[in-house]
């Protein structure tokens, strides 16, 4: 527990994962436990500095006299549903540290919003139901990733959420600091929140949800003009988790409002009004492997290739060999990718720096990523791979570990970092810290859409955005829904003439 006082007692806790539901493999208590798992004191040593909203959170109350019990949190890097078992643990786990903590006069929860478990489509719905079952009466506000396939259960639970306003996401602190200011004013009665969400009937093309480029900006604009209308607390546009086939998957808005329903109302309709006479603009032009190959002479180097098929953000593998292989069949094109397969480096780890070995790299996890790149390689170096990040990137975590990791040369030119974990490429670290310079790079490729770009934009003056192959293609009509709402744009045309 950390006290400024005896005034009012708020608790934080979260349960943080974005789900794929195209992913044959689930989601495990072992990824979570592989990943951010912290409880009580934990909380704050690892997040009280960081950029990420329970650090914001934090920084805010230590500014009033309440007291701050950290409970929970469990972050694992997105991948498959949650398996039954690791759901239980979670609940198991979240039951405990409520029903331990006393009295509450408040709480602050961080949830993604796009979690899905093996029972519970809507697994973010279900735990804040425990929660709020737990503490039928008191204030509850929350974060969302802005990726969040919101149900009208989860806005049913909290008094109010507050999507975090930048892709890549590199404003939750101070979004982690308006969470717990909005809870403050509601308890000194300052306020009273209500909130209204309005799904839409599009869903914004992955490659198009960049909040610093049209035509999300133009959107967001908008967003921020309602906001500045009295009476209004909070807008959050929630772009949508495409990979996921749930009943809520597509966009959405949510209004926070002081007790004014009818305010609400009319900034979802206005919103409403803009993205239905917009919505073409949010579908996205899709380049293909070669049309980006024949892109990269003339830009200035090196070049953002961004993998978006292989986004290890949006729940992939990290193994696929798409642009590994186009990459290798271009002559005087110095370029770097990462690819995880633990059996490569296990194999690797048998040799020393210096050797050249006969390698099947990648294409391992399943049929839909590619086959295996078959190359001698001279083995660089093999490293521990945990690294840190201390500025404002996507997703706001301090640590990463990748576990062992090689990092290989092929003939070509082409430097492979061998990861055992599936890592996501959100910090620059994760090169820098094993020596790899990538200004000496022609071609460095991301598995990712928008994430990355916080990171890479400073040293890659070109980006280019690859609709390759696989569970997290940028074209989404590839893959088959059965649950998802209907009509969707741009799964079916939306006639906008009577609005």
């Amino acid at each position: 527990m950390v006290s400024n006082g005896k005034g009012w007692r708020i608790g934080i806790l979260g349960i943080y994962h974005e789900s794929n539901t195209f992913i044959d493999q689930k989601t495990t208590r072992k990824d979570f436990e592989d990943g951010h798992l912290f409880f009580r004191a934990a909380i704050v040593e690892e997040y009280q500095h960081a950029f990420h909203e329970i650090g914001g959170m934090i920084e805010t109350l230590r500014q009033n006299p309440v007291q701050i019990l950290p409970l929970m949190y469990a972050e694992a890097t997105p991948g498959g549903i949650i398996r039954t078992d690791a759901a239980r643990y979670l609940i198991e786990n979240l039951k405990e540290v409520l029903g331990n903590v006393g009295r509450l006069d408040g709480l602050l929860l961080a949830p993604h919003g796009a979690a899905v478990a093996e029972n519970e489509d809507d697994f973010d719905g279900y735990w804040l139901s425990v929660v709020r079952d737990l503490f039928p009466s008191i204030p509850i506000v929350g974060t969302l990733d802005p990726h969040a396939n919101v149900s009208q259960k989860m806005v049913d639970k909290v008094d109010a959420f507050i999507a975090y306003k930048t892709n890549p996401h590199v404003d939750q602190r101070s979004v982690g600091m308006e969470a717990a200011q909005l809870l403050l004013d509601t308890l000194n009665k300052r306020i009273k929140p209500l909130q209204k969400l309005q799904s839409s009937r599009v869903a914004i093309s992955i490659e198009q949800q960049y909040t610093a480029e049209k035509p999300c900006l133009d959107l967001y604009a908008l967003a921020q003009s309602l906001e500045n209308e009295k009476g209004i607390l909070s807008i959050s546009i929630l772009l949508g988790f495409p990979y996921a086939d749930v009943a809520e998957m597509g966009s959405a808005f949510i209004v926070v409002t002081d007790n004014d329903a009818e305010l609400a109302g009319g900034a979802l309709h206005k919103l409403e009004l803009f993205f239905h006479q917009n919505h073409q603009k949010f579908n996205g032009e899709k380049i293909s492997i070669n049309q980006a190959l024949e892109m990269i002479p003339p830009l200035p180097k090196p070049v953002l290739l961004l993998d978006m098929g292989d986004n290890v953000g949006g729940g992939s593998p990290g193994d696929s060999t798409f642009l590994l292989h186009a990459l290798e069949g271009i002559e005087h094109c110095k370029s770097f990718v990462c690819i995880k397969d633990p059996d490569a480096v296990k194999l690797l780890e048998q040799h020393q720096p210096g050797d050249r070995i006969w390698l099947d790299i990648g294409g391992k996890s399943d049929d839909q990523h590619g086959t295996p790149l078959t190359s001698e390689v001279k083995l660089r170096a093999i490293i521990s791979g945990g690294f840190m990040e201390r500025e404002p990137r996507h997703g706001g975590q301090v640590h990463f570990d990748m576990g062992r990791t090689a990092i290989v040369e092929t003939p070509n030119d082409t430097t492979i970092m061998v990861t055992t974990l599936r890592t996501v490429p959100f910090s620059l670290q994760q090169l820098l810290h094993c020596n790899i310079k990538p200004q000496e790079y022609d071609v460095i490729v991301a598995k990712g859409v928008q994430a990355p770009i916080a990171a890479y934009a400073p040293v890659c003056p070109s980006i280019i955005r690859v609709n390759t192959q696989g569970v997290t293609t940028a074209d989404v009509r590839q893959l088959t829904y059965r649950k998802r709402r209907r009509p969707l744009f741009p799964f079916e045309a939306l006639n906008t003439t009577q609005e």
